[in-house]
């Protein structure tokens, strides 16, 4: 995927005021917009133009783009990827259609990744309320949405999180300024990965009385090398010894939600091999599997008696090839 740089697209610098943004885009939309340019590209460079505008004039995207162009300060060209949950506690408001790109507007991959997948994913768990009837000159507030990240283990025992989200606005001169606030949240007990948690009234403002919008924050799990969570299954990484391995028997697995356990690994191991504990995963009326996914870890080496251990260990197995499946 290729890395697209919005400023370069509208021509103007990265400290522009949002004055310089609409400048900027009103000239280019003149010069590339199909209905009257001259241009052979005309429809595909309004579409980078109109891109890029979406997200410059957006403060809230603006501020999470700007922290990922500083993140991939070599971004421009191929092989670009954005680091997981890359805009992890920043608030976006929902906009008319409720998500960035429902409007039926070609977007490139880029900024599918970055917004638009998610935006609707959002929209379809939940999106904004409507306003409903109200009386002239009251307007309900905004519904916005963060991502934010929380330990597997908070899954399994729920819990109380201060969070950090951030978010953006313009200045009197109409340049960007970044903002953070605190939050105190209750993580439910059993919450899944793409999970919408809503805090009614922690949106946009009302106007005329009217009552903030809502705050949804989307769940997802930061990366751990010990585990990954699939809906409500759980996949657990365990090391063996190689003789735990071949000759099986009883060892001891601590589960993500803390507790000690005894399983049995069948002799003659071989990859790919998992264990399933059945209800162990996620917590739910119906709960998740735990599977223990079991790879092979050897001993180091590192004593003259452990050195003549794995040299006695391979006297026994000298008729042994472990390249025999790959010609040797």
């Amino acid at each position: 995927m290729e890395f697209k740089d919005y400023y370069k697209v509208l021509d103007v610098p990265r400290d522009a005021t949002a004055d310089d943004i609409k400048k900027a885009y009103r000239r280019l939309a003149r010069k590339y917009h199909p209905d009257v340019s001259k241009e052979p590209d005309a429809a595909a460079r309004m579409a980078e133009v109109n891109e890029a505008n979406t997200v410059l004039s957006d403060p809230e995207k603006r501020a999470a783009y700007d922290q990922l162009g500083r993140a991939a300060p070599h971004g421009a060209g191929q092989g670009f990827r954005p680091p997981p949950n890359w805009d992890a506690g920043f608030e976006f408001t929902d906009g008319p259609e409720g998500a960035a790109g429902m409007d039926g507007a070609q977007f490139s991959d880029f900024f599918e990744e970055l917004f638009g997948r998610a935006a609707r994913a959002r929209h379809a768990g939940g999106g904004p309320h409507p306003a409903g009837a109200r009386p002239r000159g009251e307007q309900r507030g905004s519904d916005q949405h963060a991502r934010i990240e929380l330990d597997l283990q908070d899954a399994y025992h729920g819990a109380e999180r201060m969070l950090s989200l951030r978010g953006a606005r313009l200045d009197a001169q109409g340049r960007l300024v970044n903002e953070e606030r605190q939050l105190q949240v209750s993580i439910p007990k059993g919450v899944r990965e793409g999970q919408l948690i809503r805090l009614a009234g922690q949106g946009g403002p009302g106007v005329g009385g009217a009552p903030a919008g809502d705050l949804f924050l989307e769940v997802q799990f930061r990366p751990d090398a010990r585990w990954r969570a699939e809906d409500r299954d759980v996949y657990q990484s365990v090391a063996i010894a190689p003789w735990e391995a071949e000759l099986g028997g009883p060892i001891e697995v601590r589960t993500p939600g803390g507790a000690t356990v005894e399983v049995t690994v069948p002799a003659g191991w071989r990859p790919g091999r998992k264990l399933r504990l059945k209800g162990r995963g996620i917590p739910a009326a119906t709960p998740g599997d735990l599977y223990l996914e079991l790879y092979v870890s050897l001993p180091p080496a590192a004593t003259d008696a452990q050195r003549e251990a794995y040299r006695q260990f391979a006297r026994a197995f000298a008729s042994f090839n472990p390249r025999h499946t790959q010609g040797a």
